[in-house]
This record gives C-alpha cells, sequence and structure tokens, in this order.
C-alpha cells in the first residue's frame, strides 16, 4: 500500500524470513557462530533460546541456508505442540525416512523409521539437521523427553543428528530439571534485545534491503522506536510498518518522533507510563 510513496519495492518490516532482511548483529551473529559450531562439529544438541519476537526464527532460517551440503537433510518444525505419537510420525515422514508398515503412526513405528533412516544417513557421510521452533512448549505435553531420546541414535560412536531446541527463555528452567538433556546440549545461545545502536541500524538495514535510498525515519523517530519496542525486533517491526502506512497517509517527507509515539498509543497500545 505504501510502498510506491516511499520508494520502496516491497515492504520491508515484514514478518518473513527472507536472507536479504537478516541483520548480523552482535547477539546474533554470536549464537549463529554457536549453532553453527554446534552443527558443523555433529553435537547431539544445541539451545537457542530468548524473548518472543526476538527474531529467532529468523537466525534459524539464516543458518539452514548457511549449512554445506553434507549436514542433510534439514527439518524446522514451527508448530511443535501435538502429542508425542504424532511429533514422532512428522519427523518421520519430514526426514523422509521410509513409508510405515501397517498398524500406522504408532510410536514404536516411528521410531523405528527415524533410526533405520538416520543411520543410513550417517552411513553417506550426512548428517541430519533438526530445528524445534517454541521449544518451551514441548515440556506441557512430555515430548521433551521423546526429542532426548532421540538423541541416542548413533552411527559409528557419533550422533546421528543435531537437534535445535529454539524457544522462550521459560525453557531455561525446564532443562534445568532434566540433566539427562540438559548435558547433551554443545552449546547454549540467549539472545538479548537490540541496543539504541543496533536498533537504528536494524531499521535502516531493513529499509535498504527494500529498496530504500535515503533516510526515511529522522534521528529522533529511530531513539523512539527503540524506547517504545524495547529493542525487540518482531516489535520493532510491527510498530516500524505501522508508521509508514501512517506517514504515507498524512504525505510526510520523513518519519518523526512524533509519528512513531502516535502510532505507538493509538495502534499499537505500549507506550509506557
Amino acid at each position: 500500500m505504501y510502498e510506491q510513496y516511499w520508494q520502496l519495492h516491497d515492504r520491508p518490516f515484514e514478518p518473513g524470513s527472507e536472507p536479504r532482511y537478516y541483520y548480523p548483529d552482535e547477539a546474533h551473529e554470536g549464537a549463529m557462530l554457536k549453532l553453527r559450531y554446534a552443527v558443523e562439529n555433529r553435537r547431539a544438541a544445541a539451545l537457542l533460546a530468548g524473548p518472543s519476537s526476538s527474531g529467532k526464527t529468523m537466525l534459524v532460517d539464516a543458518l539452514m541456508q548457511q549449512l554445506p551440503d553434507e549436514f542433510s537433510p534439514r527439518v524446522h518444525l514451527v508448530f511443535p505442540q501435538m502429542p508425542s505419537g504424532e511429533l514422532l510420525a512428522y519427523l518421520a515422514d519430514e526426514l523422509g525416512a521410509p513409508a510405515a508398515d501397517p498398524p500406522r503412526y504408532t510410536v514404536e513405528e516411528s521410531v523405528r523409521r527415524i533410526e533405520q533412516f538416520l543411520v543410513a544417513n550417517s552411513r553417506t557421510g550426512r548428517h541430519a539437521v533438526i530445528a524445534i521452533d517454541e521449544a518451551h512448549l514441548l515440556a506441557e505435553g512430555g515430548s521433551l523427553e521423546t526429542m532426548r531420546l532421540l538423541l541416542n541414535f548413533h552411527q559409528a560412536s557419533r550422533p546421528c543428528l543435531t537437534l535445535l531446541l529454539v524457544g522462550q527463555t521459560e525453557i531455561l528452567p525446564q532443562l534445568s530439571r532434566m540433566p539427562g538433556l540438559d548435558e547433551r546440549l554443545g552449546v547454549k545461545s540467549i539472545l538479548r534485545p537490540f541496543t539504541p545502536q543496533e536498533t537504528t541500524h536494524y531499521v535502516n538495514h531493513r529499509l535498504r534491503a527494500a529498496g530504500a535510498d535515503r533516510a526515511i525515519f529522522n534521528p529522533g523517530a529511530l531513539k523512539a522506536v527503540h524506547d517504545l519496542s524495547h529493542g525487540i525486533p518482531g516489535q520493532i517491526n510491527r510498530l516500524c510498518d505501522l508508521v509508514l502506512l501512517v506517514g504515507y497517509a498524512e504525505q510526510s517527507d520523513v518519519v518523526t518522533a512524533d509519528q512513531v509515539e502516535s502510532v505507538c498509543e493509538e495502534l499499537v497500545g505500549t507506550v509506557p507510563n
């Protein structure tokens, strides 16, 4: 709607995860390096934790695209809240395991399919990667323990897969109560919110990726974006998208702090007291 007015070729703050919009700030790049280390050294599991909307999914998508071909197949599960039996059947299908025999999709059948596939996959020199978003939800149905059992599959004394648990920070106390899984985590990385400078760079990076060739947010607006979003990427995206829409409606030359605060108060309702 507003792209032509701001001379953009698409909307820069959409929640998708196209590679060109990935912003390599210090925290996210540090997490990327840790996760790559875990996968490329074939560790059994790794953890990425952070607040809601802190950019975890985009980071994992970027990681999956960067990995060498030998790290395959790659499965990224974004909705894990299902019974353990269904979860195992889903993972078996996504990995490309051989079709199930009757009775289909029992826990035993799914475990057998996954094990046979992973061992055969490892014998070819490949290494599977499974990333599970919203992993803190797994504990509710006992599926976190199920995921731990997948780490028992080995070939030549090495894990057949790397399991990436990606969740909100509430997963940390859950793991502390499961030492059998916690001790298998090769790395742990916790994302923090952006600093004010990183918020500025993030907003401008996404604008440039969408085709901007001039400053659209003035310095005061960028400061307001950081203060009101608390440096959380998802909140920055939501606020900036609405601000660009309102700026277009008001035929503004640039986005100002007053507009950011007004939009946040009237449309988002998150202005702090």
